[in-house]
């Protein structure tokens, strides 16, 4: 792995990052998945800026993903946002948790104009808000859903699905060693 250098000759490692989140975020533990990957926790309240200084000071300037874990044992959601440096070579994925009971997180379009799609999905899929996102309340996938947000553990698939798709001919479960057997091979003794 080649590590970049920044304005002052530092070498950049996750271990020199981790010291800058700790020392300015309040950042937790690191948890180190691979010599160039490491998972930081931060308060939300700290979150945006942790993101901005890591894209802004240390070159994380590829937003690869941003998605919501449902903690519904915790009462929370975990944000996660996956950033790359592309002269460092390494990833860094910043997480920060929300509640359930009011999920509303800061907005990160400003940084990278392609979030609002992530924002957008989150908004759908978890019910977790971002104000000031643009268009983050108009449908993105699920036109009409009048359920609670699919994707949170709570949200009962088999009721929904009962109660939506009801029924139809054609939809009877078969089992398969009685096909094979009355109707494929009445002959053979299975």
């Amino acid at each position: 792995m080649s590590n970049a250098t920044i304005a002052g000759g530092r070498e950049v490692t996750p271990e020199v990052i981790y010291e800058d989140l700790i020392a300015r975020f309040k950042a937790g533990s690191p948890d180190r998945r691979r010599d160039d990957l490491m998972f930081i926790t931060v308060p939300q309240a700290e979150a945006v800026a942790a993101i901005t200084h890591l894209k802004e000071h240390w070159g994380f300037r590829h937003l690869a993903f941003f998605t919501a874990v449902d903690l519904i044992e915790r009462n929370l959601f975990r944000l996660t946002y996956m950033l790359h440096s592309y002269e460092a070579s390494i990833d860094v994925c910043l997480q920060a948790d929300i509640s359930r009971d009011a999920p509303i997180a800061d907005t990160i379009h400003h940084l990278w104009a392609g979030a609002s799609t992530y924002e957008r999905e989150l908004k759908e899929m978890f019910g977790i808000d971002f104000p000031g996102c643009p268009r983050v309340d108009e449908p993105f996938a699920l036109e009409g859903w009048d359920e609670i947000p699919p994707m949170r553990r709570d949200f009962d698939t088999r009721a929904y699905s009962e109660r939506t798709f009801f029924p139809r001919d054609g939809r009877e479960k078969h089992d398969k060693v009685d096909i094979m057997k009355n109707e494929l091979y009445p002959e053979v003794d299975l």
